[in-house]
């Protein structure tokens, strides 16, 4: 008994860490797209454009979406910043629609581990997720639900000192705040988004002249590191988890929960059942994608597996933030929107693909226990060009190649100004990117006393830097 509770578990981790290895290069090759897009595609001023409940400004929150980073809980903090600021309710839910179905890393995602059927699904039905979540909202809405709980959180956020990072919308610390020219005081949630705006602010030339600079790449690497800081712990969670339920959960669990067989009862049903199954999982953003597999690996329907996956907005914890932020009515209105829905668009995707002849077969595939993972082919060399795309963009970062500031962190070698941790050793002074770092220079100053300090200008000799 407990020899095969262990070789459970042991094939559970083989197949999850399978489905990562196999997917690793799309991840980042997708998170790359997204960084150059997030970096070098302007967001003009978004909640001014989304503030009509129209086509226009409907397809602007799509397209604002899709170009954004696929984090539920990073969309749902951008959206209550742009919502704060005027943006219509409709184009707030079609911009977190769009930032959790429409995005590149997804796509790619879907693509290797279901299939293409499920990637047109998924980008067909994330159009069709936005018409008829905004037909349902334009129909059900109650008279000025939203104006009130726009004034009051604004109201309560204004009364709590809470500003929000003008880089991303999520909420601004005190601790990463400084003062413009103008006299206004602008906070950040951490130091990666401080760092882009400064970029921003510094950042002379367009596109192509900044990726032929270290300045240019220093940002996507910033960009980049933050877009894996937001979803790592989903994407690894959704992995592990998924090569659990597929060793662990008996066949007789999909048959109890999903009927099975044909028609539009049976469509129905697995399209609701998937949908509640997301709510209650507790994995968001692109963690939810090898549960999918797992699911369809269960023998559940094309519907259920499609709904499943489109609900990553309506999981518990993100439930909870949309209570945090807007309150209980507010949050059981979009649950209840977004549920009817993702169900309604999983059960109309298999309607269609059914009608065309597209439904994926499962019966020619391999079992994820069948399959091997980890072989010498077309994924480990994209693996390691992944991997080496990684480790490039972040040795910028950490080297802080081309980031704004005069003066170099003698500990980490990182680019910094002289409005951040310093001190006074031998008569030169210091600077540092953080207090971890000043702390480690307190303690062993001969290590690290000979780095200097100062970048020399441009031009000038740099024969004297250490690096």
């Amino acid at each position: 008994m407990q020899a095969a509770l262990v070789d459970g578990i042991l094939e559970s981790l083989r197949i999850g860490v399978g489905f990562l290895w196999t997917a690793a290069w799309a991840i980042i090759m997708g998170l790359v797209i997204t960084s150059l897009v997030q970096v070098y595609v302007s967001k003009e001023r978004m909640a001014q454009v989304l503030g009509d409940e129209n086509l226009s400004g409907l397809t602007k929150a799509t397209v604002f979406g899709a170009a954004s980073s696929g984090c539920s809980f990073g969309a749902v903090a951008i959206g209550k910043g742009l919502f704060k600021k005027g943006a219509h309710a409709v184009n707030i839910l079609a911009f977190m629609f769009a930032s959790t179905n429409l995005i590149v890393e997804l796509g790619l995602m879907i693509f290797i581990l279901l299939g293409w059927e499920f990637l047109v699904a998924e980008l067909l039905g994330g159009v069709i997720l936005i018409a008829v979540m905004a037909v349902l909202v334009h129909l059900t809405l109650p008279e000025n639900l939203f104006e009130q709980v726009r004034q009051e959180l604004n109201q309560r956020d204004h009364d709590q000192g809470i500003t929000e990072d003008p880089t991303c919308g999520m909420e601004g610390k005190d601790e990463y705040s400084l003062v413009t020219d103008g006299g206004e005081t602008l906070k950040f949630c951490s130091k990666g988004c401080l760092e882009t705006y400064q970029q921003e602010a510094a950042s002379s030339g367009g596109w192509r002249d900044e990726l032929l600079s270290w300045g240019g790449w220093y940002k996507v690497g910033n960009q980049y590191r933050k877009e894996w800081s937001m979803i790592w712990k989903d994407v690894v969670a959704g992995f592990l988890i998924s090569g659990f339920v597929i060793v662990f959960v008996p066949q007789w669990v999909w048959n109890t929960l999903f009927l099975q067989g044909e028609g539009l009862l049976v469509s129905a049903e697995n399209a609701i059942m998937g949908v509640t199954i997301a709510v209650i999982s507790f994995v968001g953003s692109m963690g939810n994608v090898p549960f999918a597999v797992a699911l369809w690996g269960g023998g559940i329907s094309f519907a259920g597996v499609i709904a499943f996956v489109y609900a990553d907005l309506i999981t518990i914890p993100v439930l909870n933030v949309y209570r945090k932020y807007y309150g209980w009515k507010v949050m059981l209105y979009i649950l209840a929107v977004f549920f009817v829905t993702m169900a309604f668009t999983g059960f109309l995707m298999e309607e269609l693909f059914e009608a065309l002849d597209i439904v994926p077969d499962l019966t020619g595939g391999q079992t994820a226990s069948e399959q091997t993972y980890f072989e010498l082919n077309y994924t480990f060399y994209l693996n390691i060009v992944g991997v080496a795309l990684s480790g490039f963009l972040l040795y910028v970062y950490r080297r802080g190649l081309g980031a704004p500031g005069e003066y170099r962190d003698p500990v980490c070698g990182m680019r910094t100004d002289d409005s951040g941790p310093s001190l006074t050793h031998d008569g030169e002074t210091y600077y540092f990117c953080s207090n971890q770092c000043k702390r480690s220079f307190e303690k062993h100053p001969s290590e690290f006393a000979h780095h200097h300090s100062r970048i020399p200008e441009r031009g000038t000799s740099q024969s004297h830097e250490h690096h």
